[in-house]
């Protein structure tokens, strides 16, 4: 398996924090040297594991943003 190489351009902040310390966070990532995306997603203390998550354009931000405020 290729290893996965990522950059965080931009910390926007923590949703929440676990009991074992792992935070829900929103950054903008960079993937593999990709433009980078909007990045929701677990992260283990010190960022040495990350769980699933999800990523954004801004275009797909702007439609979820509408959503919720709608």
């Amino acid at each position: 398996m290729a290893e996965l190489k990522y950059e965080i351009v931009e910390h926007i902040g923590v949703l929440s924090e676990s009991s074992k310390g792992w935070t829900k966070e929103l950054n903008v990532i960079s993937w593999n040297g990709k433009e980078p995306k909007y990045d929701l997603r677990d992260w283990a203390p010190n960022k040495e594991k990350m769980g699933k998550g999800i990523t954004l354009t801004q275009a797909e931000l702007e439609v979820l943003k509408s959503l919720l405020h709608s």
